[in-house]
């Protein structure tokens, strides 16, 4: 099925919400923005619905394209049903199982009493509780898509009916098909599995709730207000919804920057690293761009703005999340693609035995028939197929937090220990994210800590990034404290002063050249500093070039060791950085990287994931800046780093607690071994299908005169669920 739907935009201003007051309040506006929203499948995009509801291909729960504030619906009713089922489950269980235990319940209620108590229980929650689920096996049915949920409706139905059989007609069954003075039931069965289902339902919905955060996290960078400019030169906040493109706005220090737009007052240094990843402000003057949602640092700015609502870079990286989001098709459950042969299997072998009871059965032909027909959907019914999955999944997350990597959804390590090449953002991920100074190299008469002393001097009276990481590194040096005068910051250039009657400068080249200074002597061993990624700066005491400082960011302990550790686990590790390429160049080389991209952008960076995939890729994609998010959200694994933006954590399907590369070496690990465990529960799983289904229908009744009775049966799907939790409890002790 495929709809074609035109574009509309639920945000139509980033800083605008729903609960906002307008300047003239619109009684009809909730109402109409609650009926704009659309649901479709997660695993099946092409299914769009005006409601929320069920995909009629998967049985999935449908949600919404564009997240909301609403509450999941689906997920407060499945829970309620979760715990009531559960509730009756408990004292189903007692019983039914309590003579294996010796507790013979049964016998001192009487098997009448005792059959009557189980169909009060067991009613509430197979007619009421288990409501959805015949909805959702009714639709395979119709739409000829076979599921889990035609098994589990089938089942459940299956083994509530034979029970009112066996309950209210006991004379009906033949003697083989009685325990005592009644006939054996499977309340107990229809109710455990609604629970258990019930419990892979409240786990994969809670998951899927968190899948919009990303997309909130980023409307909430864009200030809700914005200061505008009057034509008559007067000042006042309004609401971002009603700035227009040509309105003259001011942006105080400390404030975001409102919209894009261009400076048209002022001088400032502006914290892009929710655009760019790079923790270093960018000075900003007459004519240069701004970018909605970036940080002015110090001084005011009066800009002019271009774009807004939906055309600025802020909206259209919300926008690349969003539908990365919602066109990422998820990978099928192991479960499921098993059940697409599964479950026609076993209606065919439940419709064989039917028939072939009806042929060649003794008397009466019909009851043996029904019986053994009823039999097979009972012990194939897949409970401990619903479990294998959220099992595994839940234990492992649980590991992984021990070990500081947080696991979002179950995808996300199916993906993991499928990929086969890991996207690197460079600031943050493969760097501590923090400038720090480096090398303090002295060319003539003043020595290394005067250098020191001096340049940080000059450096506390400006706000400049690097200025921080001189000043902080004299502190540890304990170098001689000095104050400038005099001080005058060039921007884009550097800064001077007078420090002790000493006229000093600390800048670049073209500073230097501006003073008349001649670098060329001096350049070489710049040049150098910089082929190793640093940023390297001259100092001049009295006009002659005294020294340079270099300033870098340096590369985390534990980057090298993860990736080796990576290339033995057989990933290729591409970095992509908005940094130059002669920095990249330098951290790649000294890291065994094998291939650079630089200087890209956050829509680049999701190109290149889109381009790997057609070529034939797994990508995992780690980073942790909001430039990162849209490729985070775009790679089949997205991992952030728990010291980087809470954005690109929640377009993450994992997070590395502290932002240790090393935790993507334990995701790794983790991802394989859960991925082993899930295959090890479904073949205990299906093992006892493949062996219960044939006695099931009658196999051996020629020969040996056994059929299986319920509680036999009831006992072997108990025993295959807890195989799978037992074998799931394993993944605590992996060694990752």
């Amino acid at each position: 099925m495929s709809h074609t739907h035109p574009r509309t935009d639920q945000h139509t201003n980033t800083g605008t919400r729903p609960s906002e007051p307008k300047d003239e309040p619109n009684t009809a506006s909730k109402d109409d923005a609650a009926n704009s929203v659309q649901y479709t499948c997660p695993m099946h995009p092409e299914i769009i619905r005006d409601a929320p509801g069920a995909c009629p291909i998967c049985g999935m729960a449908l949600e919404p394209m564009t997240p909301t504030n609403t509450p999941n619906q689906e997920l407060i009713d499945f829970t309620r049903r979760m715990w009531i089922s559960v509730a009756a489950a408990v004292p189903l269980i007692v019983l039914t199982m309590g003579p294996m235990a010796g507790l013979p319940v049964r016998d001192w209620l009487g098997a009448k009493t005792a059959g009557y108590l189980e169909f009060a229980l067991a009613t509430p929650v197979v007619l009421w509780a288990a409501l959805p689920f015949f909805k959702r096996g009714w639709a395979s049915l119709v739409n000829r898509s076979s599921n889990m949920w035609t098994l589990i409706s089938l089942g459940v139905a299956a083994a509530y009916i034979y029970s009112l059989f066996a309950v209210f007609l006991p004379g009906l069954f033949p003697q083989q098909y009685r325990t005592g003075d009644g006939v054996g039931t499977y309340f107990e069965a229809s109710v455990v599995i609604v629970a258990l289902v019930f419990f892979g339902q409240v786990l994969e919905l809670r998951a899927r709730e968190r899948t919009g955060d990303a997309i909130r996290a980023l409307l909430d960078l864009a200030p809700k207000t914005a200061r505008r400019i009057e034509t008559d030169g007067t000042e006042r906040d309004v609401p971002l919804g009603t700035i227009e493109a040509g309105d003259r706005l001011r942006v105080r220090p400390g404030d975001s920057v409102p919209v894009d737009g261009k400076v048209i007052e002022g001088r400032s240094s502006l914290d892009e690293s929710m655009l760019t990843g790079e923790a270093m402000p960018v000075e900003k003057g007459p004519g240069d761009a701004v970018t909605g949602a970036t940080i002015n640092k110090n001084g005011s700015l009066v800009i002019e703005a271009s774009k807004v609502g939906a055309d600025t870079v802020l909206a259209q990286i919300v926008e690349m999340v969003s539908n990365a989001k919602r066109s990422r098709a998820p990978i099928q459950g192991l479960a499921d693609r098993v059940s697409a042969i599964f479950v026609p299997t076993v209606v065919g072998v439940s419709v064989f035995a039917f028939v072939a009871w009806m042929i060649f059965g003794p008397d009466p032909a019909l009851v043996f028939a029904m019986a053994a027909a009823v039999s097979v959907l009972i012990v194939a019914c897949p409970c401990a197929l619903g479990l294998a999955t959220p099992i595994s999944i839940t234990t492992a997350a649980g590991r992984g937090a021990q070990a500081g990597v947080l696991i979002k959804d179950a995808e996300a390590l199916e993906r993991m220990a499928a990929v086969d090449t890991l996207i690197v953002d460079k600031t943050g991920t493969l760097t501590m994210g923090k400038p720090k100074l480096t090398d303090t190299v002295a060319l003539g008469d003043v020595n290394e800590a005067e250098l020191l002393s001096l340049a940080a001097a000059l450096e506390r009276g400006s706000e400049h990034p690097l200025a921080e990481a001189i000043v902080e590194a004299a502190e540890a040096a304990d170098a001689a404290r000095q104050e400038a005068t005099d001080f005058e910051a060039i921007t884009g250039k550097g800064v001077r002063g007078t420090i002790v009657g000493r006229a000093v400068a600390l800048g670049n080249t073209a500073m230097m050249q501006e003073m008349g200074l001649d670098t060329g002597a001096a350049e070489e061993k710049a040049n150098a500093l910089r082929t190793e990624g640093k940023t390297a700066m001259f100092i001049a005491v009295d006009g002659v070039i005294a020294g340079i400082v270099a300033v870098a960011d340096p590369i985390k302990d534990s980057t090298a060791q993860a990736i080796k550790e990576l290339h033995a686990l057989g990933l290729r590790v591409i970095m992509a950085t908005g940094d130059n390429e002669r920095t990249a160049q330098a951290v790649a080389g000294k890291l065994g990287i094998d291939e650079v991209r630089a200087g890209v952008l956050p829509a680049d960076k999701k190109a290149l994931i889109d381009q790997l995939r057609k070529d034939g890729h797994k990508i995992a994609m780690a980073g942790d800046g909001v430039n990162d998010a849209p490729a985070l959200a775009a790679a089949d694994v997205g991992i952030a780093m728990g010291t980087g933006a809470d954005v690109a954590m929640e377009s993450a399907g994992i997070t590395l607690l502290g932002g240790d590369l090393m935790g993507i070496v334990r995701a790794r690990k983790l991802a394989r071994a859960t991925l082993r465990n899930i295959k090890q529960n479904l073949f205990f799983a299906f093992a006892y299908n493949a062996v219960g289904v044939p006695i099931a229908a009658g196999l051996l009744y020629p020969v040996t005169g056994l059929l299986l009775s319920p509680m036999i049966a009831a006992a072997a799907m108990s025993l295959s669920s807890v195989s799978v939790i037992t074998n799931a409890l394993r993944l605590r002790r992996v060694k990752l």
